[in-house]
């Protein structure tokens, strides 16, 4: 075992002291050294066992954490075992892409990663600058590579960086790969004997590749009309510069972006928690959307993988689209401007409105579990695929340019249906009602738990399997699907699906990021008459549904 696995392994004070030394002999990085020594040196065991108790995972998300020394934190140690564990996975001569955003760090984890890399004989193209990352994974297939690295957290507090790892389809790994991964980073040594910077094996690359990028996005099913107003953020993160070249390109009008968020900022002064889904987080560009009387608001995550979407409501308010109201319109949007065998995906927790638009054009439809991961496996013949998490992949004819969430390619494609819609003197709202005549009105809404003891969900799930509910909502459960036995046709996974009576549905899952249970309903109420009433009774039913899944979970 390595000395970075034993430090990992840390458990009583006795062992923490000296796990922490064997670590810091190894830190090539001032601020973390400085910080473990202090640690040592104030004797504060529970500082240590926080960092040294436990490491940070290697899973199908890679990795993610807090940035700090020791193996339990996202530091240069950790970074450069992991790209240590991926070189011997894939061996010399391979290529790799790597990319970063602009978090604390992230170049500089970057530049590590190139290092251990080449000097592991491989061969590395690093992007030249903070960019969003859907790039990273547009990249790794067009250049032909075996596997991309993006360094970044995508929405996560700013004290947190990420390491996601990318295989030569453009996508995210899953299983195996993963194991294989973890298993060698678990046979890394020390890191300062890892040879490193193999000459000749570095290709710094030019922003060549950002312009092929934004000409396979222009690419997409637009349409033609190009009269829009929006108003833009991209949260204090690495979009801006890619989304406006890319809406210019493609002949829009430049999105005007919330001055105080429109560079980056690894800090997120002006948020909460930069995750656009979250209340409050794009208050700013709502705000100037009325100030310039836009007709769209759109907002990414900082790495620019997620788009939000927001409308005015007529009365000065504005309404965030759900997810699955976004995925329900760009499907709609893609299958109409597409032709031939075509699937569509979409996950588990997802509405099931894409299953019935599906089925109306005539297109194959795939349900995977959650992740893009899995969506993009979902099948051949892919053009379209989404999760409610305000994810999306937009494809054409040739299928889909990024092969992992987009949040630009997504959002040219909103901009193209909202101009269309307004040449015609309608708006989004207008197409959802549509939708939801011709579908039923699929209504969403999520019920989270969160827990400070992870024990308290596993207990949760278990008396759920013993004990179903019979009725949630006032409608009967007519099936439960325990998605750990593989139900479905799907891999196993830790979760539970209700099918309730009347076109209704309930799945319950732990997060896989976070210290929560996730419960998603759905309801689907016909309309008979106006659109506004089917949501008004949508919304009864639906908090009908959260308090009885709240009293059955018993948190």
């Amino acid at each position: 075992m390595g000395d970075a696995v034993a430090a990992a392994g840390a458990r009583t004070a006795a062992d923490l002291v000296p796990a922490a030394r064997l670590w810091l002999a190894q830190d090539p990085d001032p601020e973390t050294r400085a910080e473990l020594s202090a640690l040592l040196d104030s004797g504060d065991v529970e500082a240590l066992r926080d960092r040294f108790g436990a490491g940070l995972e290697f899973g199908t998300a890679g990795l993610r954490g807090e940035l700090g020394a020791g193996p339990n934190r996202m530091n240069r140690v950790t970074v450069m075992r992991a790209a240590a564990g991926l070189a011997q996975v894939l061996g010399p001569g391979r290529h790799v892409v790597i990319g970063y955003d602009a978090r604390h760090k992230s170049d500089v984890f970057a530049r590590d990663t190139a290092a251990v890399l080449t000097g592991a004989g491989l061969h590395a193209s690093l992007l030249p600058c903070p960019l969003p990352t859907p790039i990273l994974a547009y990249a790794v297939r067009h250049l032909g590579a075996d596997a991309g690295v993006m360094v970044t957290a995508s929405h996560n507090p700013p004290r947190d960086n990420g390491y996601k790892v990318y295989w030569g389809d453009g996508s995210q790994i899953v299983p195996p790969i993963d194991a294989e991964i973890s298993a060698a980073i678990e046979a890394v040594g020390r890191v300062d004997r890892l040879p490193l910077d193999a000459p000749g094996t570095l290709t710094e690359l030019g922003e060549s590749i950002i312009d092929d990028y934004i000409d396979a996005v222009t690419a997409l099913p637009l349409g033609d009309a190009r009269e829009l107003r929006i108003a833009y953020t991209p949260l204090h993160g690495v979009g801006s510069a890619t989304l406006t070249g890319a809406f210019l390109a493609a002949g829009f009008e430049s999105p005007m972006a919330v001055e105080e968020q429109r560079n980056p900022d690894p800090a997120f002064p002006t948020v909460a928690f930069p995750n656009p889904e979250e209340p409050g987080a794009i208050d700013l560009a709502v705000a100037l959307a009325r100030k310039i009387n836009a007709d769209l608001v759109l907002a990414n995550d900082p790495d620019a993988d997620r788009c939000a979407v927001a409308v005015p409501l007529g009365d000065g308010s504005w309404r965030m689209l759900t997810g699955d109201e976004v995925g329900g319109l760009l499907a709609e949007h893609v299958i109409t401007h597409t032709s031939g065998d075509r699937l569509v995906a979409t996950t588990i927790v997802s509405s099931t409105l894409l299953s019935k638009i599906a089925a109306a054009h005539g297109v194959r439809y795939g349900e995977t579990l959650t992740g893009f991961k899995w969506i993009i496996k979902a099948g051949p013949g892919l053009i379209f695929g989404y999760e409610e998490a305000i994810g999306y992949s937009v494809g054409s004819d040739t299928g889909l340019p990024v092969h992992d969430k987009d949040g630009i390619g997504a959002a040219l494609t909103v901009a193209g249906i909202a101009a269309a819609a307004k040449r015609a003197g309608r708006t989004l709202l207008d197409l959802l009602d549509d939708q939801a005549r011709r579908y039923g009105l699929h209504a969403t809404a999520q019920l989270s738990v969160r827990v400070e003891d992870l024990s308290l969900i596993a207990g949760a799930m278990a008396r759920l399997r013993a004990d179903p509910p019979a009725a949630l909502g006032g409608r009967a459960v007519e099936r439960a699907d325990d998605l750990s036995l593989g139900d479905g046709g799907l891999p196993p996974t830790d979760g539970l699906r209700y099918v309730l009576s009347g076109d209704a549905r309930v799945v319950v899952r732990p997060s896989g990021t976070e210290p929560k249970l996730k419960c998603y309903l759905e309801v689907v109420v016909p309309v008979t008459g106006p659109v506004g009433d089917a949501r008004a009774l949508a919304v009864r039913e639906l908090d009908a549904l959260k308090a009885d899944v709240g009293a059955a979970l018993g948190l």
